[in-house]
């Protein structure tokens, strides 16, 4: 297939629509509003259905519906926007509905600004929801990733009925690159049988819920749940590792974070400083297998994030103390530079504690 040159809300919207998502409820917001605007002129044209909401609650919750109706259906926002939907998103995890929810991330708190940011990861992974509750999270650091994994959140979704996040700085929403949509990896997807369609008096009323009075019950629910997040441990990790096993240094970044980091590294290797890259593209299930490859050559493992340094705390937790984890970032819609990162992979390679 052909390549073709998109910027990346819309590319994110064609993938979508290539992965037979019929329904999108949003609400604008910058740096995603392209992506609402392609909807609602490109879903119609295939049977599908675009609202624009009245507000960020209401859309999550017409997500909510159309999800139990057994529909492929996305929603989309930024930071803001998608703290608004977390109520909604907790109940959608609850309720074990199938759902594809994209943050394209500005700087925060608050309205904060409408530059670029990865200040929602603690959002992302940790959900500003209630009850114990997980959700996919893809962090693609290119538009061809992000279509890839756009298109394959749709089948994750239905495979464990478990709402799937992507998560992009406002770069990935505005850049323009060349993509093509491909086929994701088949999988075995059951059918809806748990659906709300109508009985058409052959069987018994499903029941869309997320309430449990008995506390028992809900235990019961929830243990199920935590059992159904190990399977997608066990089997839906996504990382990029690049030497990690010969490296002087070791830097972990996600997302466009990670593009800069490899010119960085590149800078380095030409002074003879050895670097490795872990890039978790699942943030959430996070890549802690690989730190395990983490030798006693390495003297320290550097974070670099678009934010004051939220997934370093999944970093310490995946080294368990085994190498001294340092941190460089910038955020409010800074950008890090190749040659602020290099200086700091230069003092780590030094021995600078």
């Amino acid at each position: 297939m052909a390549k073709v040159l998109m910027k990346g809300n819309e590319a994110i919207g064609a993938a979508a629509i290539k992965a037979g998502c019929n329904y999108f409820f949003g609400y604008p917001i910058t740096p995603q509003s392209e992506l609402p605007e392609y909807m609602a002129r490109e879903l119609p044209k295939v049977g599908g259905v675009f609202l624009q909401s009245e507000s960020e609650v209401s859309a999550i919750n017409m997500v909510y519906g159309a999800a139990g109706a057994g529909a492929r259906v996305m929603t989309g926002s930024s930071s803001p926007g998608i703290a608004l939907k977390q109520e909604g998103i907790s109940y959608i995890a609850g309720a074990e509905l199938p759902c594809v929810i994209v943050n394209i991330v500005r700087g925060g708190p608050g309205l904060g600004g409408i530059q670029p940011a990865q200040s929602d990861y603690y959002q992302a992974t940790r959900g500003g929801g209630n009850g114990d509750y997980r959700h996919v999270v893809y962090a693609p650091a290119s538009l061809q990733e992000m279509v890839d994994y756009v298109i394959e959140s749709f089948d994750v979704a239905d495979q464990y009925r478990i709402p799937v996040m992507i998560i992009g700085d406002g770069m990935i929403g505005q850049m323009m690159e060349p993509v093509e949509f491909n086929d994701p990896k088949p999988r075995n997807l059951a059918a809806k049988d748990w659906a709300t369609v109508g009985t058409k008096n052959e069987r018994e009323h499903n029941v869309i819920n997320s309430l449990f009075i008995d506390p028992q019950e809900l235990e019961d629910h929830v243990i199920r749940l935590e059992k159904k997040h190990e399977e997608i441990k066990k089997n839906e990790v996504r990382v990029e590792e690049v030497n990690v096993e010969d490296a002087d240094v070791v830097v972990v970044a996600y997302g466009t974070t990670s593009r800069i980091v490899k010119n960085a590294m590149a800078k380095c290797e030409e002074e003879g400083i050895k670097v490795g890259l872990i890039r978790p593209i699942t943030l959430w299930p996070f890549p802690d297998g690989s730190f395990d490859k983490i030798t006693d050559k390495t003297k320290g493992v550097l974070t670099v994030e678009m934010s004051t340094g939220q997934m370093i705390d999944d970093v310490k937790i995946a080294l368990n103390g085994r190498k001294p984890v340092h941190f460089y970032g910038r955020t409010g819609g800074m950008v890090p530079t190749p040659d602020a990162i290099a200086d700091e992979i230069r003092k780590i390679a030094g021995g600078e504690k």
